[in-house]
């Protein structure tokens, strides 16, 4: 389909009457929404006569919910006891040496190997591990321990992650 000149000028009085690009190239026929964007932002076309999108309805504002029987409730995340010592990060590892006497690199790595990226990968000296890993694994057991959190470290950061979406969900409630 060509834009001819009756079809910019139709396009043209359409988009001032403030339709949508939906709805002109269902009108011009045989162009996508797509088609139209782009000849509107060539031809430069300025805004419009009037918006093309519904008048937004106000919504009253909803009272706030009690639990009832139905509702399952809270559940309380156990936290660690101020007393308790703060677990040590583990020593870093120091990357293998291939028999070459290079290190680890995308170009040397094999299925064996750990793949725990070292360095920045815009530096020279980046480098992988390369020590041997587990059949079926990524990583080494020193770096897989890093990579794979106890079940129970990821279950309180997604119930502290659940307490701050369900606070947000709170508060658009009630701001419009």
């Amino acid at each position: 389909m060509a834009w001819t000149d009756e079809r910019v000028e139709e396009l043209k009085k359409l988009w001032s009457e403030g339709l949508s690009a939906s709805q002109i190239a269902k009108q011009l026929g045989g162009v996508t929404r797509n088609a139209v964007i782009g000849k509107v932002h060539r031809l430069g076309l300025s805004g419009r006569a009037t918006p093309s999108r519904p008048a937004r309805r106000t919504a009253k504002p909803s009272r706030p919910r009690t639990p009832t029987a139905t509702t399952a409730p809270a559940r309380t995340v156990a936290r660690p006891s101020p007393s308790a010592p703060p677990t040590a990060a583990p020593a870093p590892v120091e990357p293998a040496v291939l028999p070459s006497g290079e290190f680890a690199t995308v170009l040397t790595l094999r299925e064996s190997m750990c793949k725990w990226p070292i360095g920045d990968p815009a530096q020279s000296e980046f480098r992988f591990c390369g020590r041997k890993a587990d059949t079926g694994h990524a990583y080494c057991n020193a770096h897989s321990d890093m990579a794979y959190q106890p079940s129970q470290k990821r279950r309180r950061r997604n119930s502290d992650a659940s307490a701050a979406l369900d606070a947000i969900a709170a508060t658009r409630r009630f701001n419009f």
